[in-house]
């Protein structure tokens, strides 16, 4: 007979005896074999190389996907570097008689007392500004009747420390030029130019009685550069101001600002 017929004649075994419950003692199962680190350790290493393993084809294709990653990276990044190169704009003014570059991204105020007057919009202590004598006051023929060009530094640096002049009590200002010189433009007009440091220090308890107790602060701490041209009988002063925390950084664009300023018949 085929063993299915043999197994369809079989006899089931008869059922077990019921047991007392009183006397059944509780279902044990058994401990379950915890898994040693090692072998744990093996496992998952089995698993990162099985997924890690790239048939020989693959190998194209993956290096394709990365050349393809990279040059989209480098791109993004010549953008973005040309994104952060600064543009300039040019300030002409044929009334007044100058003319000069600032960057494209400041902004102009009016109302600031000079006779124009652009800034950072993000850093409110960088900006340039033109100032020029009254025609009525002056008769200037050349930047050189103000003199040497540290004599015309010292001159300008006074005339800083008027105009931040305050009326607070324990502050004080200290300020230090930094170089002055001449050049000829290729306008042939001589300019001086006069680079400055002002430093303003304040105290935090302006009315305490006793000295000791009015310990002195630093406010801000600025550098200052200026242009300085004569045409149409007057004085005009380019002044750029900056942080001198930023300076170093901005200097370059700063530069070209200065040398981009001209007098011009008007």
């Amino acid at each position: 007979m085929s063993s299915a017929v043999l197994q369809s004649l079989r006899v089931p075994p008869s059922p077990p005896p019921p047991r007392d419950p009183s006397t059944a003692t509780p279902a044990t199962h058994p401990p379950r074999l915890a898994l040693a680190p090692s072998a744990r350790i093996r496992r998952r290493a089995t698993v990162l190389c099985s997924a890690e393993h790239v048939s020989p084809s693959q190998v194209p294709r993956r290096n394709a996907i990365a050349f393809l990653l990279s040059s989209l990276f480098l791109s993004r990044t010549e953008v973005s570097f040309a994104e952060s190169s600064i543009g300039f704009r040019e300030q002409l003014d044929n009334f007044d008689g100058y003319t000069f570059k600032y960057p494209q991204n400041w902004i102009q105020v009016r109302g600031a007392g000079a006779d124009v007057f652009f800034r950072d919009p993000f850093v409110l202590d960088e900006n340039v500004s033109v100032n020029i004598s009254s025609p009525s006051s002056s008769q200037y023929k050349s930047v050189e009747d103000l003199g040497s060009p540290q004599l015309a530094g010292e001159k300008v640096l006074k005339q800083y420390l008027v105009e931040f002049m305050s009326t607070r009590l324990g502050v004080r200002r200290e300020s230090t030029i930094l170089s002055t010189a001449s050049r000829v433009a290729d306008d042939g007009r001589m300019y001086y130019e006069v680079e400055a440091n002002i430093k303003s220090f304040a105290s935090n308890n302006e009315l305490a009685v006793m000295p000791q107790d009015r310990i002195p602060r630093l406010e801000w701490d600025r550098h200052y550069l200026s242009v300085l041209g004569v045409e149409n009988n007057r004085l005009y002063e380019l002044r750029l101001q900056i942080p001198e925390r930023v300076f170093m950084e901005e200097e370059k664009n700063l530069r070209q600002v200065m040398n981009s300023f001209r007098v011009i018949k008007a």
